[in-house]
């Protein structure tokens, strides 16, 4: 793109052609200064500027810490859900921003990253606490290559994850309940008990706690045995409200048997009868997993359910186990690998087949007496 300058009176001015509007060239001309040197650089800052639709942010001015409140604000903020925004800002503000905050976003090199995820390694945090950092910074420095153009190449390309010894620890962190552990947890919160309920759903069914918490009985069909996963609860500034669920696979219906059903039905008139009980102290809601007196059954609630089953009945178990124990026994059971994705939500087949095919010595064994079975 061209442009000049010409002195007017006693300064400088320069100008050039910009876009066309109404089908016209339209012409900048601006103040440069007072000699001829100082217009001419004026009219380079304005060229570049201009070539950067405004941007009045250049590389050598955009710090690690600016860049990504920026990227918080201008990507996050519009694009995930509320959870991933928390953390997002978890790791901008607790992580990211205290080590590498006062670097300029251009100079950012490989060698810094990786010792900083080095570092965190050494610190002890987790496997999944350390990928959570690696694609925060993929994700953001690939952004500020393009399409905001504060960097030319993305540093995070040349970085590695440090390497974990995941073949015993994630065995056991994949915490699954034997069916008669089961039974001492439903004997300590049985039949009326606030936790007896998001117990049955999720050992049936596998759904997530937050897809527990936030069903409704809209969405719980008894006639024809199924539930539909179409929302979840979140905690947003100290009030539970409404969320979608994890991913787009993770709306899905899934059918249930007799036992849940009857379950469900017994829950539903015990709930009717609470609410005249209660009368006007009652707090109306379509949740399916209430308190006696209708309060919502909250994710966080379910904490004190873990430590009791912890510490208490000295069990191996968070909520969550029961999702795993759930898609364990239907493997057992010969279920369908892909009717067990499609139950539990995965978006792929093989994090169903990479979460749960090797957890079962059973199952190692029934491929044994299988081929046995074959060459006999």
């Amino acid at each position: 793109m061209q442009g000049g300058v010409r002195k007017r009176g006693d300064s400088w001015y320069y100008f050039f052609e910009a876009g066309k509007v109404g089908g016209k060239r339209k012409k900048i001309e601006r103040k440069g200064g007072n000699t001829k040197k100082e217009a001419q650089e004026a009219l380079r800052q304005a060229l570049n500027e201009f070539e950067k639709a405004g941007a009045v942010i250049t590389e050598s001015q955009l710090s690690v810490a600016d860049y990504f409140d920026y990227w918080y604000k201008e990507y996050v903020l519009i694009n995930c859900k509320y959870n991933t925004q928390q953390g997002y800002r978890n790791i901008i503000e607790n992580h990211i921003k205290p080590t590498l905050g006062v670097y300029k976003v251009k100079s950012l090199s490989p060698a810094v990253l990786q010792e900083f995820l080095n570092k965190k390694y050494r610190d002890g945090f987790t496997k999944n606490t350390l990928a959570g950092f690696y694609g925060v910074l993929s994700g953001a420095l690939k952004m500020a290559v393009y399409p905001y153009q504060f960097m030319k190449e993305n540093p995070m390309q040349y970085v590695s994850m440090p390497k974990y010894d995941n073949t015993k620890k994630d065995k056991e962190d994949l915490k699954v309940i034997a069916l008669e552990d089961f039974k001492r947890i439903i004997d300590r919160f049985p039949e009326g008990s606030s936790f007896y309920i998001p117990l049955q759903i999720a050992f049936h069914t596998g759904m997530r706690a937050t897809e527990v918490c936030g069903l409704t009985w809209d969405c719980v069909n008894l006639e024809k045995r199924s539930i539909k996963v179409e929302k979840i609860v979140i905690k947003k500034d100290r009030e539970w409200v409404f969320g979608t669920p994890k991913t787009l696979s993770s709306n899905r219906e899934i059918f249930i048997g007799d036992t849940l059903v009857n379950i469900l039905k017994k829950h539903r008139k015990a709930q009717m009868e609470n609410k005249l009980e209660y009368g006007k102290h009652y707090i109306k809601s379509h949740f399916v997993c209430t308190k006696e007196n209708g309060e919502l059954v909250s994710p966080d609630s379910l904490k004190y359910l873990s430590r009791v089953v912890n510490y208490e009945l000295m069990i191996p178990f968070n909520f969550h186990s029961l999702r795993h124990t759930h898609a364990t026994m239907l493997l057992e059971a010969g279920a369908n690998i892909k009717e067990i994705q499609e139950r539990l939500g995965h978006s792929k087949l093989a994090t169903t087949m990479d979460t749960y095919s090797h957890i079962t010595n059973k199952l190692k064994q029934d491929s044994v007496d299988r081929f046995e079975s074959i060459i006999k």
